[in-house]
């Protein structure tokens, strides 16, 4: 059931290009612009720009650890292994169950939108009856579910179709709000300026909004094992598709506040971009920004699934979890076992959203929850890239900044907008973001005590040869792999 890799995954599946369509997707721009939008709002007012702008600097710090890290260990667990390498293994454990707990959230906070979406293209009375939505949203994820069972090769080409359709709608319309200039106020570049935040619990409450927008770009790591040159490509691809996503949601978030009222902001929900549409290009412009996010939608639940099976399959084979989520199907080398579990737990949680609200509270609650968990498995590994690469750090002014200093303040900012933001949220934001989390320490207890070689790790380090795929037994035995003639993790 393994490749010739001896991990199981199928080596070399996906290049360059096909890493950067899935940083953007996993971003999804249409998706976090239309879901988050009127969280935002909420939090920080027409400081949204400013929010996504002061949340983006930080966060390409951490987009250069997952690199520097990934050049070290390529494993579709990322986090999970670098943080248990390098800090502890405890760390890494619950590194890697947030993110399995805000993914899995994250399908239902994102299907019941796909589901209303698909509706209103149909009929817009329709959008509202929240158990069908449930049902057509349920739809849509068994259908991404399939497709990345099919393969990583197979969900690119689907990304490349769904992601293509979107970006191209998106830009037709920042061309058009450019055009029309703002029907409500002006642009004014105090929407970038720290006048509109109330003061620093207010700031770091939208900061942590504004990290969900860009959460999914470290998918790119999750696929290094599927990857060619993975050591390299992961990190540029995800540091591309941050930059491109980046663009897109200042664009978007400028435009809404010239073209929107906080009023209408907060009455659209969800349905934000479809009022903005209208806004800008009356008649059709609505249905052709919910289409777009339909479509970014659908893309950004394929590619969470990618991160959650893989994140867990990588768990399954560490024997940190069950042994059976380690399983890769004999034609597709995909972690059937995982793609089963994940889905037979989101369902069972889109039957359960039905008794939970409208789709609006359950995005309100979601957004806020996950956002706790994505600053908190962040900002380990921005420390952890710090700590492997400690020995290099004085080598010259472009290894102290890339390697410490900016991965250091991505971590550091991260970590802080998590611990201030817990007075700010509401119960039941904080309930689900740090219940979630506690929820790991019964399976991570659990197959401490079994003995799992993943508790006693060989420790990354930047100045020792890098791992090669042959070492992969050895190095989870707990044995030293031979490193004689192998590249060390500093050559270029």
């Amino acid at each position: 059931m393994r490749s010739s890799s001896g991990r199981g995954l199928r080596p070399g599946v996906l290049g360059t290009w096909d890493t950067v369509v899935m940083a953007v997707a996993g971003s999804a721009p249409a998706y976090s612009i239309a879901a988050t939008t009127a969280v935002l709002v909420a939090t920080v007012g027409l400081a949204g720009p400013a929010a996504l702008l002061y949340c983006a600097i930080p966060m390409l710090g951490i987009v250069l650890a997952f690199g520097r890290l990934g050049r070290l260990d390529v494993n579709a667990g990322a986090g999970y292994s670098w943080v248990g390498r390098t800090l502890h293994p405890f760390l890494g454990f619950l590194s890697g169950w947030a993110l399995v707990v805000s993914a899995t959230l994250f399908m239902v906070a994102g299907s019941l939108p796909a589901g209303a979406m698909t509706l209103a293209l149909v009929d817009p009375d329709l959008a509202g009856d929240r158990a069908l939505a449930t049902a057509v949203g349920a739809a849509w994820f068994v259908a991404m579910l399939l497709v990345v069972l099919g393969g990583a090769r197979l969900t690119v080409r689907a990304q490349l179709v769904l992601s293509g359709v979107e970006l191209a709608v998106l830009a037709l319309f920042v061309a058009a709000a450019l055009v029309r200039g703002g029907s409500r106020v002006a642009f004014d570049w105090s929407w970038f300026g720290f006048a509109h935040f109330d003061g620093p619990a207010g700031f770091a409450s939208g900061a942590l909004v504004a990290t969900f927008y860009f959460w999914g770009w470290d998918v790119t790591s999750n696929l290094s094992e599927e990857t060619r040159d993975s050591r390299r490509t992961a990190g540029l691809a995800a540091l591309i598709g941050v930059g491109v996503v980046f663009l897109v949601f200042e664009a978007f978030t400028v435009a809404v506040n010239m073209f929107l009222t906080a009023e209408e902001i907060r009455a659209s929900g969800s349905h934000v971009l479809g009022a903005l549409g209208e806004a800008v290009w009356p008649g059709v412009g609505g249905r052709l920004l919910v289409l777009a996010v339909l479509l970014s939608t659908v893309a950004t639940l394929e590619t969470t699934l990618i991160q959650v099976t893989r994140s867990l399959f990588a768990m399954g084979r560490d024997r940190t979890m069950p042994a059976v989520l380690g399983r890769v199907h004999r034609r597709w080398h995909t972690p059937w076992a995982a793609v089963a579990a994940v889905g037979a737990v989101a369902l069972t949680l889109f039957a359960a959203s039905v008794a939970l609200g409208s789709v609006g509270d359950v995005l309100a609650a979601g957004v806020s929850a996950i956002g706790l968990q994505i600053a908190f498995y962040y900002g380990l590994a921005g420390i952890a890239a710090v700590v492997a690469y400690r020995r290099t750090l004085l080598r010259s002014v472009r290894d102290f900044v890339l390697g410490g200093a900016w991965p250091l303040f991505g971590a550091l900012f991260m970590l802080w907008i998590f611990i201030e933001s817990l007075g700010e949220l509401s119960g039941a934001s904080v309930a689900i973001g740090l219940g979630g989390l506690a929820a790991g320490l019964v399976p991570m207890l659990h197959y401490w005590r079994k003995g799992s070689s993943y508790y006693r790790p060989a420790p990354l380090d930047a100045t020792r040869p890098v791992d090669t795929d042959d070492d992969y037994g050895d190095r989870r035995s707990g044995h030293r792999p031979d490193y004689t003639g192998k590249a060390l993790a500093t050559d270029y």
